[in-house]
């Protein structure tokens, strides 16, 4: 799927994506529904001139929806026009869309083009939770959690078993419906259940 702004509009129900190639610059995986991208790759490419990427935008608006973005093992990277001015283009993991936004990137190789921030904006007051960017074993130059949002609500990491609520299994109920349709699909965690 390739495109700029908004490449992907994953607007409602459960969503799995597997082995795919995701192109784009701003907000360019939106939406509010419960979604898993596994073992893809999620290219961001150089944006108009004075923008800055942000790979995605979740858009939950009440607290007991159970929608969210979640990025398993997947490899978050420039392409090549993006690759000679990463330097002086800030790229982000996300941004929050609504005041209940969530998004996941866990088990993930995250690249040098992500703002140590990790999340783009600044803390809201009417946010109450945004969980995203990093749950432990992210690898890579963009991976490190230190310098992260300090927003309220902003998780870095969390345990094993705050991750699992996000995998195939939980999140999407993957297999009452994935494993019918021969789809290779890892219902867990990869590298946390170890």
């Amino acid at each position: 799927m390739a495109g700029y702004e908004e490449t992907l509009y994953v607007q409602t129900h459960c969503q799995f994506y597997r082995g795919c190639d995701i192109l784009g610059t701003v907000d360019f995986i939106f939406g509010d529904a419960a979604v898993v991208f596994q073992t893809c790759e999620v290219i961001v490419r150089k944006p108009m001139d004075n923008k800055q990427n942000t790979t995605t935008t979740q858009s939950r608006v009440d607290k007991h929806e159970t929608t969210g973005i979640v990025l398993q093992k997947c490899k978050i990277s420039a392409d090549d026009t993006l690759k000679p001015v990463k330097k002086k283009i800030e790229g982000y993991l996300g941004r929050p869309g609504k005041e209940y936004s969530r998004t996941i990137v866990m088990e993930s190789e995250i690249s040098d083009i992500i703002h140590p921030a990790g999340c783009k904006g600044k803390a809201v007051l009417r946010l109450k939770r945004y969980i995203t960017q990093s749950i432990t074993n992210n690898i890579g130059g963009g991976s490190k959690v230190k310098d992260r949002a300090k927003w309220g609500g902003y998780h870095k990491e969390f345990k094993k078993e705050e991750a699992e609520k996000y995998t195939v299994a939980r999140l999407i109920q993957g297999e009452s419906w994935l494993k019918s349709t021969g789809e290779p699909v890892r219902l867990g965690t990869y590298s946390l259940l170890r």
